[in-house]
């Protein structure tokens, strides 16, 4: 279970004489706000994967990039770990924290320091909220795309540590597509630029190999990402079926036709009931799967497509294809999208968010099986996908304070993603795997993989401190899980066994 190796990583850790970190933080640091009580701490036990909880052993909340240089080399010199935090709303236990760590707080790098019209970028810190960027660049008919659901709390940072995407992600692209450049500060405190002003820069392209990193690679201090034009029309579809295989099937027949939605969601019943009662966006709670089909563009392009997608929704058996009417109905049936998630979260004590990809193909199958491994486990499941591009969000009711129920939401998650690797999907989308995933990271890469993955992490964080414990298992934890077969002697990076 994954508590459980939340503990072994704490007890694997050197001890840390917090009281002499403190001081040399106070000398070096006179300045930086530090939070060490156990009630200042609290708070920060946590990011919104709220299952599992470790309070850190000192929370620093630095303002200016001089103060995080000096942070990182301190700890650095006296081999603390580092978790690093934006916003808390991940929902992989990314920001988790540790014991034995000091947790890196970046939530008050929360300017915008540049908006370029011309240039159709904006020069932004880690800790700015991502719609504030779309506010901060309406005035000029820009935005910036990439949306996802917690989009008015999440952090552009986070985005980036998680290669976020959101209901536009099909034909405007994940955080990857949208950056141009970050800047990051490694574990030793050397400043380094990745990416460029410029579409592309010569040499590796790390820009994209640090997108979804989780903070194990470095720390972002500021990021410069692109803008779009608003589209000038967008509209949206929403059609009703008495079956979720049809609504999958409709999907990719939709795509199939070469036409690419702004946005193509999809909700089952209980998704479709739940978001109904919290938001009244008008959806047929009758239906067993609705899917929701944005166009944008030219007004010209867009009632063409309407017209073309109406009749692909038909012919896959839809039994109800309405168009919104105007702006105010297409800005509810998107806010009955967006607010899925706590909607839900009103039907049951306790939800258990899954993410995971799959081809668009499988959708039908993939859903079967979910409905399947819900009736084995006694727990009812409510299915939220970016279908265009095969992302799914089944969400696991469950109540944690009936013994074993938290155990078995786990492990129902568990096979389901293990279903969408099966099926030739991956294991996230865009959540990321930290904490959550790491025993299905054992499924989705073999030996070979893995040890690449550490090899990346050692070139930029030898020993290990950034994040520890996050996205990568060692394949000895593999091998105890019984998930992949290891000789002895295997793992080449035994710096890195502790985590």
């Amino acid at each position: 279970m994954n508590i459980l190796y939340d503990e072994a990583i704490d007890g694997a850790l050197d001890k840390v004489d917090v009281a002499d970190l403190f001081a040399e933080l106070r000398r070096s640091l006179p300045d930086l706000q530090i939070l060490h009580s156990e009630e200042d701490r609290r708070p920060y036990e946590c990011d919104a994967l709220s299952a599992y909880r470790t309070l850190p052993m000192l929370v620093l909340l630095p303002e200016r990039v001089e103060q995080v240089e000096a942070i990182l080399r301190i700890c650095h010199a006296r081999r603390v770990p580092v978790v690093p935090r934006g916003a808390g709303t991940g929902l992989s236990g990314g920001a988790l924290p540790l014991e034995q760590g000091v947790l890196l707080v970046m939530a008050r790098f929360n300017r915008i320091l540049e908006v370029d019209p011309q240039g159709r970028f904006a020069r932004v810190q880690p800790g700015v909220r991502n719609l504030a960027i779309s506010q901060a660049a309406a005035p000029y008919e820009l935005y910036y795309a990439p949306d996802p659901s917690s989009q008015i709390a999440c952090s552009i940072g986070g985005n980036v540590a998680e290669n976020a995407g959101g209901v536009h992600c099909l034909k405007y692209g994940l955080t990857v597509h949208n950056v141009l450049k970050v800047e990051i500060l490694t574990i030793e405190g050397e400043r380094l630029t990745l990416g460029s002003d410029a579409l592309d820069s010569p040499g590796f392209d790390l820009l994209a190999l640090f997108m979804g990193s989780e903070g194990m690679l470095g720390i972002v201090t500021e990021i410069a990402v692109k803008l779009l034009p608003k589209p000038r029309v967008a509209r949206v579809l929403m059609a009703s079926f008495d079956s979720v295989d049809s609504a999958g099937r409709a999907v990719a027949d939709i795509i199939g036709e070469g036409i690419i939605p702004g946005g193509l969601e999809m909700m089952d019943k209980l998704a479709i009931q739940a978001a109904e009662d919290f938001i009244h966006a008008g959806y047929p709670v009758e239906a067993e799967a609705i899917l929701l089909c944005e166009l944008d563009g030219v007004e010209l392009d867009v009632a063409e497509d309407i017209e073309r997608v109406r009749a692909v929704l038909n012919k896959a058996g839809a039994t109800a294809v309405s168009l919104a009417r105007d702006e105010a109905e297409r800005v509810r049936f998107w806010a009955g999208r967006k607010n899925a998630f706590p909607a839900v979260g009103r039907m049951s004590p306790d939800y258990y968010c899954m993410d995971g990809t799959i081809p668009r193909k499988h959708l039908p199958r993939v859903l079967r099986g979910t409905a399947e491994l819900s009736e084995r486990y006694g727990l009812r499941v409510a299915n939220v996908f970016h279908a265009g591009d095969g992302n799914m969000h089944p969400l696991i009711l469950f109540d944690a304070n009936q013994p074993g129920e938290l155990e078995r939401a786990e492990e129902l998650g568990g096979k389901i993603l293990e279903l969408c690797v099966e099926v030739g999907g991956a294991i996230t989308g865009e959540h990321g795997v930290g904490r959550e995933k790491i025993n299905q990271m054992c499924v989705q890469f073999n030996a070979d993989e893995l040890t690449f993955f550490h090899a990346v992490k050692a070139a930029f964080d030898a020993e290990g401190l950034l994040n520890p414990g996050k996205n990568i298992p060692t394949l000895r934890r593999c091998a105890e899980n019984g998930a992949m077969r290891v000789h002895q002697g295997q793992m080449p990076f035994p710096e890195l066994e502790r985590f």
